[in-house]
């Protein structure tokens, strides 16, 4: 947690700045070589005390607009949910504990699921629940088969 500082000046500029000097040319691409770390993890990587991870969330939201691929950023937001949530993978039995566990990963996920993609959001949940994937599944990427079949790529 930042004490208010990530919000303080150009915090883009400086979110950008950070992504350079780390060697690469866009913050999806700093993403991408981290590809099961929580955004909170990667504003901690490029600035611990004066980058969010709403900030990078945002900035990698804002990338993938510009490169039509929000579906591809959503399936991304849910590999590191994943696997901050269930880091053993998914549960071989649902209690009561483990239940929880994943109604939260997949509910915060969910809360930050751009408004264009609400809908696919809740149809992903809904095939989730119908029929949960194989125990101990753990995507590494957002190009998981799994996931590319829930949340296949459709903009032009």
């Amino acid at each position: 947690m930042t004490d208010g500082r990530s919000w303080q000046g150009s915090w883009r500029v400086r979110l950008y700045e950070r992504v350079r000097e780390r060697g690469y040319d866009s913050l999806t691409a700093f993403a991408e070589a981290h590809p099961t770390t929580s955004l909170v993890a990667l504003a901690k990587e490029l600035g611990k005390d004066d980058i969010a991870g709403v900030q990078v969330m945002s900035g990698l939201l804002a990338e993938a607009e510009q490169r039509k691929q929000v579906t591809r950023f959503v399936r991304d937001v849910l590999v590191r949910e994943l696997s901050e949530g269930l880091p053993e993978g998914w549960p071989a039995v649902l209690d009561d504990t483990n239940r929880f566990r994943v109604a939260k990963t997949l509910g915060i996920w969910s809360g930050s699921v751009p408004e264009t993609h609400q809908e696919r959001a809740e149809q992903v949940l809904a095939a989730l629940r119908a029929a949960p994937p194989p125990a101990g599944w753990r995507p590494l990427g957002p190009d998981d088969e799994l996931l590319r079949m829930l949340l296949p790529d459709d903009e032009a």
